[in-house]
């Protein structure tokens, strides 16, 4: 069993960052992918980024790669998004998972932290 909890979410500009982490109960986090979702109001949750167990391979959807960073930290058991150049359709609730195998379908992630609110004003 693995718990999640994000934090670092907020309200920022156009062109600003914020840096969301996601710290994970368990002494087996190094053997989890962990990934980054998010869902904005009306709309389906959608895969983000994602990571290796070891952190060695990285994963983006097209709309934020080059803005985004993923990153783990695995003797803290936690897990980053740095998020640059923010733009207001990143305004979305932003949630971290885990998962077992390298996937980033949803279904494919077990573990589920509650979410926190990115809000990017023009």
């Amino acid at each position: 069993q693995v718990q999640l909890v994000e934090s670092g979410g907020g309200l920022v500009q156009a062109g600003g960052s914020l840096r969301l982490s996601c710290a994970a109960s368990g002494r087996t986090f190094s053997t989890y992918i962990m990934g980054w979702f998010r869902q904005a109001p009306g709309k389906e949750r959608a895969f983000v980024a994602r990571i290796s167990g070891s952190g060695v391979s990285t994963s983006y959807a097209d709309s934020v790669a080059g803005r985004f960073t993923i990153s783990r930290d695995n003797d803290k058991n936690t897990v980053y998004l740095q998020m640059n150049s923010l733009k207001p359709e990143d305004t979305a609730a932003y949630f971290c998972a885990a998962a077992s195998s390298w996937a980033q379908s949803l279904r494919r992630f077990d573990y589920w932290g509650q979410g926190t609110q990115v809000t990017v004003s023009s």
